[in-house]
């Protein structure tokens, strides 16, 4: 990898900056969507997914990593967010049907896409992503309380260092930590945050297993809260799906196995 320069651009949506990053210029594209971190999840995987032939886009969502605008409790819920994803789609003039890769509850985003229409997901990848009732994790669903606000970014570090695993140093943290500086990125987390409802992902179980659609699971196996458990589960109850584990990896294992993990989504989007 190394050939393929990784840039950002920005698109208009709803009036506000939508930012995202990008590599290659032709090919498929792949719509990636994250969700309590930012598009900086997507880095480790772009450039070799640039070199398979594909046109990787990671979006940040509204009011979250470099994008603006700001999330509300309204804006922030997932049949929202997937509206919103489905407008800036159509605003990067991304046509037909579009492989989508999604990690934590972006991967709701993307079951949502699937299954409630909006957008023709040819293929999908989830990533660490929340299933049935996995979430809201506790360390997300305590900032429900607007008590616990004041100590954000101090968590946000904390949450980050763990998910990092074995991957995590001290700049590596903080670059990740760095959006929530911003008190308007702060304000929108704690509306994702609030947003959060397991049952956005329990309604779509029966359109899930209805559906044919390919499905990529990538686990990283020592993720305390989006246990590989529940991606066990999927597995096996929704048609076409593989299951890849990655040992030793936490809840971001794109920063534990970049490699594995860009040759797996490669061939997978790459059909």
């Amino acid at each position: 990898m190394g050939t393929t320069d990784v840039v950002r651009g920005t698109v208009a949506v709803d009036g506000e900056k939508a930012s995202y990053l990008t590599a290659g210029r032709d090919g498929p594209p792949v719509l990636l969507l994250h969700g309590t971190y930012w598009s900086r999840v997507w880095l480790p995987v772009l450039e070799h997914l640039a070199e398979a032939g594909l046109r990787p886009v990671a979006v940040d969502l509204p009011g979250l990593g470099r994008s603006g605008g700001e999330l509300t409790p309204e804006t922030a819920t997932v049949p929202a967010l997937a509206d919103w994803v489905t407008r800036f789609v159509s605003t990067m003039d991304i046509a037909g049907p579009v492989a989508v890769g999604a990690h934590d509850i972006g991967g709701a985003i993307a079951q949502h896409l699937l299954v409630r229409g909006g957008l023709e997901v040819s293929r999908l990848a989830l990533v660490n992503s929340v299933t049935y009732d996995s979430w809201p994790a506790p360390h997300v669903a305590r900032f429900r309380d607007p008590g616990a606000a004041d100590g954000l970014v101090a968590a946000r570090r904390e949450a980050v260092t763990a998910a990092l695993a074995g991957a995590a140093t001290e700049q590596l943290v903080e670059e990740y930590v760095e959006p929530w500086t911003e008190p308007r990125v702060r304000r929108s987390w704690l509306a994702l945050a609030g947003a959060a409802d397991h049952r956005y992902t329990l309604d779509l179980v029966p359109a899930l297993r209805r559906s044919t659609t390919p499905k990529l699971l990538i686990w990283g196996e020592d993720d305390a809260f989006e246990s590989v458990v529940y991606a066990e589960r999927f597995a096996a109850e929704m048609p076409n799906t593989t299951l890849i584990r990655i040992p030793e990896a936490d809840h971001i294992p794109t920063e534990n196995a970049p490699g594995r993990i860009a040759d797996a989504l490669a061939e997978f989007f790459t059909g």
